[in-house]
């Protein structure tokens, strides 16, 4: 059966030459022009996780933090959080937390990294429960590795959780305060509602939603599209906090640099901004060029990657330059 999107014709046209079948989906687009969204199995109330593009809101709080003094930018861990005993953790920057160069592993080893293999491909659960009492504490015998470009979860659940102590308050009440309203941090399955919606594996099983108070800054912020669109509108008109987040400081790889979480990549000659994400049951990408002033999120209650359909989203309305227009 052919999925039937909802919204502005002129997207619905460019996503239908990207999407050729999907479940529950939702996709925004800003342009010099205008604004767009469309969805299909979905409406704008329903929130989506958005996986890892929590890194590069994690990165912008931290910089916003930075910005205004309540962090400093020499700051290590131990200076924020509670990690007395806790070894070499306790000696990293949060400067190399923000650019995944700190040394930390991508996940606590031992016993924690086999339960949440486990749990997750075995029988599907959510691999990060976790509170922050139980995050920090597994990092008692985390050894420091040589700092070197290292994807880390790890290192963004404790960057972000420090960021939010450096300021006075929760992670969420960061997030909101900074970002604006509309994102949550569930905790417990208990505080989902019926707007969020159940993710589904790439064979069409549903999942059980990733919570955890731990988890919320590398990877376990909700959102509806309507946010999102309106948080890309702030970056692409330049009124978001912790902007300086997007520039690139760092090399990833040859290829690509690092802001504070975001990624930066030369695609097609023309520089992109951007971050992904995938959880149990969910994919999302969100990528601007800042040069053209084009922006695309895309957000899928479904594994499995979205990357690809953004990269083309984002290209062909940066082609066209307006093919969108304004939906009140």
């Amino acid at each position: 059966m052919v999925a039937q999107w909802r919204g502005d014709t002129a997207l619905i046209r460019a996503v239908g030459r990207v999407f050729r079948s999907t479940g529950r989906a939702a996709v925004a687009v800003i342009t010099p022009q205008g604004e767009s969204t469309a969805t299909v199995g979905t409406d704008h109330q329903s929130t989506f996780e958005i996986g890892s593009i929590s890194k590069a809101f994690t990165g912008m709080l931290y910089r916003d933090a930075t910005e205004r003094s309540l962090v400093s930018q020499t700051a290590v861990l131990r200076d924020l959080l509670p990690l007395e005993g806790h070894g070499e953790v306790g000696s990293v920057s949060l400067s190399s937390l923000a650019i995944h160069r700190s040394g930390l592993p991508g996940l606590p080893p031992g016993m924690h990294l086999l339960r949440r293999t486990f749990d997750f491909w075995i029988r599907g659960q959510n691999p990060y429960g976790d509170s922050l009492a139980d995050l920090l504490e597994q990092t008692r015998y985390v050894r420091v590795g040589t700092p070197r470009p290292r994807y880390s979860n790890l290192g963004f659940q404790l960057l972000g959780h420090a960021v939010a102590k450096g300021a006075g308050t929760t992670y969420e009440r960061l997030l909101r305060e900074v970002l604006g309203e509309g994102f949550s941090t569930p905790a417990r399955a208990e505080d989902l509602g019926p707007a969020d919606l159940t993710g589904f594996s790439r064979f069409g099983r549903p999942l059980p939603a990733w919570v955890g108070e731990g988890l919320a800054p590398a990877g376990g912020i909700r959102a509806t599209i309507g946010t999102m669109r309106g948080f890309l509108r702030s970056v692409l008109d330049g009124s978001a906090r912790g902007l300086s987040a997007l520039e690139p400081v760092s090399k990833f790889s040859p290829r690509v640099g690092i802001g504070a979480g975001w990624i930066t990549l030369d695609f097609q000659g023309r520089a992109i901004t951007w971050h992904n994400g995938s959880t149990g049951g969910f994919s999302s990408w969100i990528g601007l060029d800042r040069d053209a002033g084009v922006g695309v999120v895309v957000l899928a209650a479904a594994h499995g990657s979205v990357d690809r359909r953004g990269f083309r989203l984002l290209t062909d309305f940066v082609n066209s330059r307006g093919g969108a227009t304004v939906t009140r």
